[in-house]
């Protein structure tokens, strides 16, 4: 079956739509499947960090987390950006706090073992000599970066390049100039969901006139389209005078998404820590980054914010109704559901469903 279609290739014009129904809702809370998608989702897919202007200059880091692994990015002083697992090879302590920061050795706070902006072993205070570490048998594990039109991805075992994962993304956004966009403002938000329910809220308009009345009315709802593609889903509808979005919404497959402003836009990445919680962490980007633009900056991200705090609530009732087996599979809609049946069939078929 192609994304842009619910109906598969084989059949005749003629035949009746097939009807889809939403995945099914034990799949949501259950911890063997989380599980599952933590090796065969997150573990394989690239992961977008941060703007790669972040680690531009020597020592600069980006440390995050890929559903509860923790990994960093940081720039050594020969000027090659590396990535490592952001665990010390000793007993396992986290090196550095998440977010942006800038160091020369990386000292973990536990017992002290620092380690050189390669990942090299370069002291372990006090271990003693019987028997004596060997440095070299110690380095921190490594993990993949890759940079795309000035935004960071990492993978910690990659199936495929980062420009094969984004499909035909390349394509929809070549006419933007992302790079003239310089990020300004960062917010993470957090709620009591399964980040697959929020994906679904995510990838469909079909919710807008009932979870956020404002945003329907400054937009012309019924030209509303959702079309899916190879990497993402496209999200477009006529904004009305007032509206800080210009009317294109994308979601990349497995978890982050790319909204337009006039001037700028918004990357966000949807990232579980559990069955029952996500954190959604947005970068802001802008062209016009000068005072006098301050007020409509901040316009732009309290809006964002505004919105997306509005899905959350009835996500986090949802996924009670699901954990609660009060819920079973219900229609997807021709109309507006397309990018949730191409969510949930690629979630299927990473997990061999």
């Amino acid at each position: 079956m192609t994304p842009d279609t619910l109906r598969p290739n084989h059949l005749p014009l003629d035949t009746p739509p097939v009807q889809y129904l939403n995945l099914d809702p034990s799949l949501y809370v259950r911890d063997d499947i989380w599980q599952q998608e933590r090796g065969n989702i997150f573990a394989h897919t690239w992961q977008f960090m941060g703007p790669v202007a972040s680690v531009a200059t020597s020592g600069q880091y980006l440390a995050i987390d890929i559903a509860g692994t923790p990994i960093f990015a940081i720039r050594g002083r020969d000027g090659t950006l590396r990535g490592f697992k952001n665990v010390c090879r000793h007993r396992g302590a986290k090196l550095l706090a998440d977010g942006e920061g800038k160091c020369g050795l990386i000292v973990c706070p536990y017992h002290k073992w620092s380690f050189a902006d390669t990942g090299r072993l370069v002291q372990a205070p006090w271990y003693g000599k019987d028997p004596a570490i060997i440095a070299e048998d110690w380095p921190l594990e490594t993990v993949q970066l890759s940079e795309w039109r000035g935004l960071l991805f990492a993978a910690l075992d990659p199936k495929e390049s980062l420009l094969e994962q984004l499909g035909s993304l390349p394509a929809e956004l070549a006419d933007e100039p992302l790079e003239t966009y310089a990020a300004t403002d960062q917010a993470t938000v957090s709620f009591a969901a399964n980040w697959k329910i929020y994906t679904d809220n995510f990838v469909e308009g079909y919710h807008i006139p009932g979870t956020h009345p404002s945003f329907y009315a400054a937009i012309d709802f019924e030209a509303f389209q959702t079309t899916a593609h190879p990497g993402y889903v496209r999200m477009t509808a006529p904004p009305k005078d007032g509206l800080f979005y210009r009317g294109k919404w994308l979601w990349m497959w497995p978890n982050w998404t790319l909204s337009l402003f006039d001037g700028g836009m918004n990357v966000s990445r949807i990232n579980p820590t559990s069955p029952h919680h996500t954190d959604q962490h947005y970068h802001f980007f802008f062209a016009d980054t000068s005072a006098e633009a301050t007020e409509s900056r901040a316009k732009s991200v309290q809006g964002t914010l505004a919105v997306v705090r509005e899905d959350y609530s009835i996500c986090a009732d949802t996924h009670r109704n699901y954990a609660a087996g009060a819920y079973s599979s219900g229609p997807l809609s021709g109309r507006h559901e397309r990018g949730v049946q191409y969510f949930q069939e690629r979630v299927a078929a990473a997990l061999g469903l």
